[in-house]
């Protein structure tokens, strides 16, 4: 029976693990599927000591794009968005207001958020005060209150 061989994946791998873990697999599989399509790497010496040093390099930028985004949650904290909308029976808005509206209007504001940044379970409906958070960062997410008013005419 072969021996099993000892690889770094490069990427997460379905029920094998995350980037960067040294995990054992058969050789026939680290050979037909994993090196070809540039997921693991052999976890030599050089290969250990080389993704350790990406590992650093990830965490230190990391750690970067937390303090711009700590910054910029700063300077977003206690925007507040407008929407006039048409609504009908019971403050039920006609149409909706959308993680594209509200990127939009994040932007007129002058922050510059991406649309997945937007962390709203659904368009908003209906009529009224709304809270959506921002995540900026796995670890930053600032509360942006949204207010959804009827529209005249």
């Amino acid at each position: 029976m072969a021996k099993n061989t000892e690889v770094i994946l490069r990427a997460e791998v379905d029920d094998l693990g995350h980037a960067g873990d040294v995990v054992e697999v058969a050789p026939g599989y680290a050979r037909n599927f994993l090196f070809p399509r540039g997921l693991a790497y052999p976890a030599t010496d050089a290969n250990v000591h080389r993704v350790d040093q990406e590992k650093k390099k990830y965490h230190e930028r990391l750690a970067h794009e937390k303090v711009a985004a700590e910054r910029l949650a700063d300077s977003m904290a206690g925007i507040m968005l407008e929407f006039r909308e048409l609504a009908g029976e019971e403050d039920q808005l006609y149409g909706s207001v959308s993680v594209a509206d509200l990127a939009a209007a994040i932007e007129a504001k002058g922050f510059t958020v991406e649309r997945g940044q937007i962390k709203l379970d659904a368009p908003i409906k209906h009529l009224g005060e709304h809270d959506v958070p921002i995540r900026l960062h796995p670890e930053v997410t600032v509360q942006v209150h949204v207010s959804v008013l009827k529209s005249e005419g």
